[in-house]
């Protein structure tokens, strides 16, 4: 069961998700949130410091809370699946096989998978999601060894990461991940339901074990009026580089 303070939080995670409280706007006062959930202001401190460290909300010091950031962005400050993240703002997510090959590893492949020479990998095309709008195109190249365990889940698996957790024990560890635009070509636009050269986001990423071992490797094309991204960052710990394009 869950302590008093952590279920306070959550509501408020909630309230802001909805926009009950905006960006930029004022948390109620602690008076104010202790009468509501019926606690001590020393309850609501602990629920409202959860969300500062969260970089939901402002830490000013004696002075009412600023909401800082929407759940609606997906943080790079923890590596979630989609449908992670999706359960954690309340949102349903789906998703969709449009199609799946076994291929003969490209000189691509071998470089961010670590695969042999003529080693044979699957790509999957799938559409994910949100309360039923397409929102995301994952273009995904999974590595030989995890690759067969891939190939059975069914098309419309809602969280690929948890089905491959349950069968194999697979975690994935390490993510590293590269943000750009591109002009959405005519089946992306199809399938995403926008018109054809709208921006879309594309984040590439290459995904690994705890040990270092590639799992997977995948071109993601999210329509930008959908989800948008956030990095939280402080000046002893900042997980952002600025690159140029490649």
């Amino acid at each position: 069961m869950a302590a008093r303070h952590e279920e306070i939080a959550e509501a408020l995670r909630r309230a802001i998700d909805r926009e009950d409280y905006t960006v930029g706007s004022l948390l109620p006062p602690e008076t104010e949130l202790a009468a509501r959930y019926g606690v001590s202001r020393g309850t609501v401190r602990q629920a409202v410091a959860t969300l500062t460290a969260e970089g939901l909300i402002g830490s000013r010091q004696g002075a009412r809370r600023v909401v800082l950031a929407g759940r609606r962005s997906q943080s790079f400050a923890e590596l979630r699946s989609f449908a992670q993240w999706a359960r954690a703002m309340g949102r349903e997510a789906t998703g969709r096989v449009i199609s799946q090959e076994w291929r003969t590893a490209t000189a691509e492949d071998r470089v961010r998978l670590q695969v042999d020479p003529g080693a044979r990998v699957l790509h999957v095309l799938r559409l994910r999601g949100l309360d039923g709008q397409p929102v995301l195109l994952e273009r995904t190249v999974y590595a030989d060894w995890i690759s067969p365990a891939v190939e059975h889940i069914e098309a419309d698996c809602p969280s690929v990461t948890q089905r491959l957790l349950d069968d194999t024990g697979l975690v994935f560890a390490y993510g590293e991940h590269v943000i750009d635009a591109v002009a959405a070509g005519a089946r992306d636009a199809a399938l995403l339901a926008v018109r054809r050269t709208s921006p879309l986001l594309r984040v590439r990423r290459v995904t690994t074990t705890r040990e270092g071992r590639p799992v997977e490797w995948s071109d993601d094309r999210y329509r930008p009026d959908a989800v948008s991204f956030s990095v939280h960052n402080s000046i002893g710990n900042n997980a952002l580089a600025r690159k140029t394009a490649e």
